[in-house]
């Protein structure tokens, strides 16, 4: 059965726009992770200052690997840019589901 990871990230709004800078200039080495099955970036609409970042690992094993790993490190201290301290002052949660249930489209699997 697969877990969900979500790192709950609030930050102030005017850090925002860094933030997401961060995010998409990402090596994206999470997706070559064994086990590793899905990454979103939530942005806040309404009614939260709070991003999430969604991942889904095949298993409990495959995720604790990943943060393990030379890659999760590098992933984690931002690579040397500038803009790693973004979230510095902001604070950070992390839940953790499993999946039970899921559906997509017809025809598809999730």
């Amino acid at each position: 059965m697969s877990v969900v990871k979500i790192n709950v990230v609030t930050m102030p709004p005017d850090k925002w726009e860094r933030f997401e800078e961060r995010f998409r200039g990402r090596a994206g080495a999470v997706e070559t992770t064994p086990g590793f099955e899905w990454f979103e970036l939530l942005r806040p609409v309404e009614g939260t200052d709070a991003y999430l970042v969604y991942t889904r690992w095949s298993s409990q094993a495959a995720y604790e690997a990943w943060q393990t790993s030379q890659d999760f490190d590098r992933a984690h201290d931002g690579g040397g840019d500038t803009l790693a301290p973004a979230a510095e002052r902001s604070q950070q949660h992390v839940w953790s589901y499993e999946v039970i249930q899921s559906a997509g489209p017809a025809g598809q699997t999730a």
